[in-house]
């Protein structure tokens, strides 16, 4: 490891002038699940650690309007709050997922997203529910989607000096329903290899009223596949429509990601991971 200060930021102001103090590398310290072993691995530069865990605005769950996520709010609070399981259990659902106990428990949803890992389970959650950043500098604040915010593997948009207060988005409406799926090389503690994350309701009719569909570790970049979406939209759920839909994300992954080896495997591991998806979401 190379040799770092260490100063613990008691408030946002404190943290973000820390941040930017001139001629000091800072590196932000929230569980550090990620920056651990980064940091054995040799992959981190830096002056000084900013530890931001115990800034009291970057811990905060509301749900009264909008809900908002303090970014060194942990995957367990999310999975352990009965608000956040009314009012975002699709987030709910993929913080589940994640790693062990003990990782759930250090690992924060800010990390999550600015590690911007491509197998990174809150990113497919987050971008389906069209959350923003609230991201603080020290010009002050500024509201990024979390989809623009993250511009491709382990690459981010944060302005330098910049750190995510929190994440905002509405609650999904009360008829909604949410689904995470995923895969892994095995059942547990294994990262994603490629995820789904849906919504959706249906109207009085049966037929689809809205449906977003977000695949992880799939694409270089985190995005609702609207192809998928408008195919569903006005349609009563059938089988057949499901199963093309799951055609329609596999064929839109391939088009992106070209034919690699592993491409025979992904294309009907998407296919049936976005089929199973919006079979739990549309009720079919």
């Amino acid at each position: 490891m190379s040799d770092f200060t260490y100063s613990r930021a008691h408030s946002l102001d404190e943290a973000v002038a820390l941040l930017n103090e001139p001629g000091v590398r800072s590196r932000v310290l929230a569980g550090g699940t990620d920056l651990i072993n980064q940091l054995r691995a040799g992959d981190a530069a830096f002056d000084r650690i900013v530890d931001v865990a115990h800034v009291p605005e970057l811990r905060v769950i509301e749900t009264n309007g909008c809900v908002t996520v303090g970014a060194a709010v942990s995957h367990a609070q999310i999975v352990e709050s009965e608000d956040l399981r009314t009012s975002a259990p699709l987030l709910v659902k993929a913080c589940r997922q994640i790693g062990s106990v003990q990782i759930r428990n250090i690992a924060t949803i800010g990390g999550n997203v600015v590690n911007a890992a491509a197998c990174a389970d809150t990113l497919p959650a987050l971008v389906c529910l069209d959350a923003e950043a609230i991201i603080v500098t020290g010009g002050g604040e500024q509201r990024v989607a979390v989809s623009d915010l993250v511009t491709g593997v382990n690459r981010t948009s944060l302005p330098e000096g910049g750190l995510v207060r929190a994440f905002t988005f509405t609650p999904s409406p009360g008829s909604s329903r949410a689904s995470f799926q995923r895969i892994g090389r095995r059942q547990a503690m294994a990262i994603a290899r490629l995820s789904v994350a849906a919504m959706g309701a249906l109207d009085d009719s049966g037929a689809v009223s809205f449906v977003r569909v977000v695949p992880g570790a799939a694409f270089a970049r985190f995005r609702r596949i609207r192809v998928v979406e408008e195919m569903l939209v006005g349609r009563r759920p059938a089988p057949d429509l499901l199963a093309g839909a799951g055609s329609a994300m596999a064929d839109e992954f391939l088009a992106e990601s070209g034919s690699r080896w592993s491409a025979p495997y992904k294309r009907q591991a998407i296919a049936a991971l976005t089929e199973r998806a919006l079979a739990e979401v549309l009720g079919s």
